[in-house]
């Protein structure tokens, strides 16, 4: 348990941002399955929209500090990859 007034503000602060982050997080692997699911079943179209929304999302968790700028940029290029391979 926190010791000081601060020390408790700093751990609710920690929960709140802990929350807010495994949210983006979770919305991130979603958004990535989808995109991968559309990716297998061949359907190119659909699979090219669902990757906006990945890149758009990964480029905001970004932003935000939640995924560090080198981990977005691999994922977005190894998803853009899986797309060209699609027939």
């Amino acid at each position: 348990m926190p010791n000081t007034k601060s020390a408790e503000r700093r751990m609710r602060n920690s929960q709140r941002k802990q929350l807010h982050n495994r949210s983006v997080a979770s919305r991130l692997h979603k958004l990535e399955k989808n995109f991968a699911q559309l990716a297998t079943a061949g359907k190119k179209e659909d699979a090219a929209k669902a990757l906006r929304e990945v890149v758009s999302a990964f480029d905001k968790a970004v932003k935000v500090g939640v995924v560090h700028k080198a981990t977005a940029s691999r994922k977005k290029s190894r998803l853009t990859t899986a797309l060209n391979r699609v027939k």
